[in-house]
């Protein structure tokens, strides 16, 4: 029996109170051939049994990422998660907790926010982080909506390595705020384009390092350009372990710091949820969206925390709100500090070394295919064309058992890129993955 709590004439005297003529107006700003009129054709209840065991059996269809040679990366990353992790992360005091509307009293989860913006902020080489994001991509989009309220301009330039998802995020999110978005053409190298395109008029400049193509760049001259014409510079990373190789944001100008936090503490979780990463440069602090927790002492002079910066809604006046991020992900970003606190700074370097080295064993792998790698300076992740498109290659090693990577229009339909695949390899990666994939490759990609 359906569940309707209102009747006709309830809902009649609120649409009336709105000044809506009947329900279909409040969905006038959706095309018509996404609204679908009857029910969908699903199969009706089932006893819980029955749930089961259909649920299982297409559960079963899915190949975990861990049953064999993986190469997949563009954004989310297998990486090897501690059993630490998860052991810390379930206690109750952290898996029950939410988001402290009364901060002083749950002094543990600010403590564990604070920790985790000073981990951040020290990664992105930047002066405050806050207490998460959402994901990378939000976090990218909430960035460029931060830059025009600093600059008071309405243009944002996206560059060409920048991953999809997040152009995709962020055109969403600035088209509802009235703001002009120039995303370039997808292009590996892409920091000439993007210096070119700077103008009086823009912003922001957003970067991703590496980028979508795990092609490294030191964005120092695109910092320089973007601050000689008034904009911010804004740095993305999907890939978080990078941080533990590569020059930070900060050390190459930037204004502000994105990234991703997936790859440390957090598996791949079927794309979700995730932990998005956010650090700015001191003097645009109250611009900042979300929550920034702080240390002080109490009136004993004993260590305490408090939430020392919060610019939602939630909080403030409405139009004083730097954004309605509505939580913070605490429980992923837990799970980040505890890996990250685990690694410390040498770990962190030397698990990225390591997969450094194994993107150089890839590399040579793919090369003694025969394929052409498009990416001369690279992290993890590399750039590799095919002999015609790369989905058709993907499905034929994935017979082989060897799932090759992600083909690049699977991102970005339109870029006319079907013959590139992004292919990763991180310290899970084996030697006889590699060996796997070199054979596959050798067979299956004539």
């Amino acid at each position: 029996m359906r569940y309707l709590p209102l009747t006709p004439d309830d809902r009649a005297e609120m649409l009336s109170v709105i000044g809506a003529r009947d329900i279909d107006a409040l969905f006038a700003d959706v095309p018509a051939a996404a609204r679908k009129r009857d029910l969908f054709d699903l199969p009706r209840h089932a006893g819980e049994l029955e749930v089961e065991r259909e649920l299982s059996a297409l559960a079963a269809r899915n190949r975990p990422a861990g049953a064999g040679p993986f190469f997949c990366g563009a954004g989310a990353y297998r990486h090897h998660v501690p059993a630490t992790v998860d052991h810390v992360i379930q206690r109750s005091e952290f898996l029950t907790s939410y988001t402290p509307y009364q901060p002083e009293i749950a002094q543990g989860t600010l403590q564990v926010l604070f920790e985790f913006q000073t981990q951040v902020a020290a990664l992105t080489g930047l002066d405050v982080a806050n207490a998460s994001m959402y994901d990378g991509s939000t976090a990218c989009a909430e960035a460029v909506m931060m830059a025009q309220r600093v600059t008071r301009r309405e243009k944002g330039i996206l560059s060409g390595g920048l991953h999809p998802h997040y152009a995709a995020t962020t055109q969403t999110i600035a088209h509802a705020e009235g703001m002009e978005i120039v995303r370039l053409k997808a292009a590996v190298d892409a920091e000439a384009a993007v210096i070119e395109a700077i103008d009086a008029e823009t912003a922001c400049v957003v970067v991703q390092t590496p980028n979508v193509f795990g092609m490294v760049t030191d964005v120092t001259r695109i910092a320089e350009a973007a601050h000689a014409a008034g904009a911010l510079l804004i740095v993305v990373t999907t890939e978080a372990v990078s941080f533990g190789l590569l020059k930070s944001p900060g050390e190459m100008g930037a204004d502000i710091a994105v990234a991703e936090g997936q790859s440390m503490g957090n598996t791949l979780n079927y794309g979700g949820p995730y932990v998005g990463l956010f650090a700015a440069r001191e003097k645009l602090v109250r611009q900042m969206p979300g929550r920034l927790c702080g240390e002080t002492v109490d009136a004993d002079g004993r260590r305490g925390f408090v939430l020392t910066l919060s610019t939602r809604e939630q909080h403030i006046r409405r139009e004083k709100a730097t954004s309605n991020i509505c939580t913070n992900s605490g429980l992923c970003a837990l799970a980040f500090t505890i890996h990250l606190s685990l690694l410390g700074e040498a770990g962190l370097r030397q698990l990225a070394a390591i997969n450094h080295s194994k993107a150089r064993q890839l590399k040579r792998a793919v090369e003694a295919a025969g394929l052409e790698v498009l990416t001369p300076r690279f992290f993890n992740e590399i750039a590799v064309r095919t002999r015609g498109p790369a989905t058709e290659l993907v499905e034929r090693l994935l017979h082989k058992g060897v799932i090759a990577g992600v083909p690049y229009a699977r991102l970005d339909p339109h870029a006319g890129l079907d013959d590139v695949l992004l292919m990763t390899a991180t310290e899970l990666t084996t030697d006889a993955d590699l060996q796997s994939l070199t054979q596959a490759l050798t067979e299956g990609a004539r």
